[in-house]
């Protein structure tokens, strides 16, 4: 995959996860009270994964050819650990 697929790509993830952030937190008013205080810790995980996943995405936007590989795959470890932790928040709902 050529850089430039590979950002418009990584922006089209970014932009979904955080669509789905949106959601989660409009769940969490349904949520049973027992689980609020749960489900909430979640979603501020979450949001600080999500700050860390912006400043790689602007990393990767700023890398340089020399760094390209490298970053790429430090972009590539966020989003793993990003969505491992979504997937986490979202298993509460099931």
């Amino acid at each position: 995959m050529d850089r430039e697929t590979f950002k418009e790509n990584a922006k089209k993830s970014i932009d979904d996860i955080f669509a789905k952030i949106d959601e989660l937190e409009a769940k969490k008013d349904k949520a049973k009270a027992e689980t609020q205080a749960e489900y909430e810790a979640k979603i501020n995980e979450l949001k600080a994964k999500k700050e860390e996943l912006l400043k790689k995405y602007e990393e990767l936007n700023n890398a340089t050819d020399e760094k390209w590989d490298e970053v790429k795959i430090i972009f590539s470890s966020a989003m793993d650990s990003f969505k491992e932790g979504f997937s986490k928040i979202s298993s509460i709902f099931k």
